[in-house]
C-alpha cells in the first residue's frame, strides 16, 4: 500500500510543483515544532513554490534578453551622470514607462556609457519579471530583412512584440540603404504606442536622415519616437578617456636625462 509521504510526492510531481516536493517534509517538521496552523504551513509552501517560480522566470528572461551580463549597476558609476539624468533614473528603473509604452532615447559620444545605463536598467527590467531584448541595431535590420525576404515579417514582428522592451544599440552607427531602412521604420511603427523601445545613438535627431535616407520617413520616425519618451542626453567625456587619462597621471615619471 502506498503511503501518505509517496502520494503526497507523486501528486506534486503530477501538479508540477518540484519546490513544494523537495520542501514539504522540512516545512513540516518546522510546522509541527513551531505549532503552525494548517493554513499556515501551507502558505509557507505555496510562498516557497512562488519565489523559485519567480527565480526561474528571472533566469529564463536574462538567457532570451541577450543583455551583457557585465552591464548593471553595481559596476556602472552614477555619479558621472548628469544631475537631470540621475534624477529620471528611479523613474525608469520602476518599470513604470513600460505600462506607458514610452521609450527611452540616449544620446551622447561613443564610451559615454549609453549602452551600459541602458543595459543596467534592462537587468532591473527583468528582475521585475519583465521581457527585455538586447540587439545591435546592424543585426536587428538583418534579421528583419531576413523575414521578409522568407515572407515572415509579420510573425517576426509579432514575436518582437512580446517583449515589454527592446534595446536596440547604436543605431548612430548603421548608415542603411532603402530596404534596410524600410524594414527598421517597420518595427517602430509596429511598436508605436504598443511597446516600448530603448534606443542609442550618437546621432542627434538632426542627423538622423543618414540613418533613414528620405527626410519624410526621417521625420516621421523621429515622431513616433519622440511622441512618448524619455530622452537621456551624455554629454560627458568617454569613460574609456577618462579612465586612460588617468592611469597616465598615475605613471611615474622615466628617468631623469643622464642617470642610468
Amino acid at each position: 500500500m502506498i503511503n501518505i509521504h509517496e502520494q503526497i510526492l507523486d501528486y506534486l510531481k503530477q501538479l508540477h510543483m518540484p519546490t513544494m516536493r523537495e520542501c514539504y517534509q522540512q516545512i513540516a517538521d518546522c510546522a509541527r515544532s513551531e505549532s503552525f496552523s494548517y493554513e499556515q504551513y501551507l502558505l509557507e509552501l505555496l510562498k516557497l513554490e512562488c519565489e523559485a517560480r519567480r527565480q526561474n522566470r528571472i533566469a529564463r528572461n536574462l538567457r532570451a534578453s541577450k543583455l551583457p551580463t557585465s552591464k548593471t549597476f553595481a559596476n556602472f558609476d552614477k555619479k558621472r551622470l548628469p544631475a537631470k539624468l540621475a534624477a529620471h533614473l528611479n523613474v525608469l528603473t520602476d518599470g513604470s514607462f513600460l505600462k506607458r509604452c514610452e521609450n527611452v532615447l540616449a544620446f551622447g559620444n561613443p564610451g559615454s556609457g549609453k549602452t551600459h545605463l541602458l543595459c543596467a536598467i534592462g537587468h532591473q527590467l527583468i528582475e521585475q519579471g519583465r521581457r527585455v531584448l538586447f540587439i545591435c541595431c546592424s543585426q536587428l535590420v538583418q534579421e528583419l530583412l531576413r523575414a521578409k525576404k522568407e515572407l515572415e515579417l509579420s510573425g517576426f514582428l509579432k514575436k518582437l512584440s512580446r517583449y515589454d522592451a527592446l534595446i536596440i544599440d547604436d543605431i548612430g552607427y548603421v548608415q542603411q540603404d532603402r530596404c534596410e531602412m524600410e524594414v527598421l521604420f517597420t518595427l517602430l511603427a509596429d511598436r508605436y504606442e504598443r511597446g516600448s523601445v530603448m534606443i542609442t545613438s550618437n546621432l542627434p535627431f538632426s542627423k538622423w536622415e543618414q540613418i533613414f535616407k528620405d527626410p519624410m520617413v526621417t521625420a516621421a520616425a523621429i515622431d513616433r519616437l519622440v511622441h512618448h519618451s524619455v530622452i537621456l542626453e551624455l554629454n560627458i567625456e568617454s569613460y574609456r578617456m577618462e579612465v586612460a587619462k588617468k592611469n597616465k597621471s598615475k605613471k611615474p615619471d622615466g628617468p631623469a636625462k643622464g642617470s642610468k
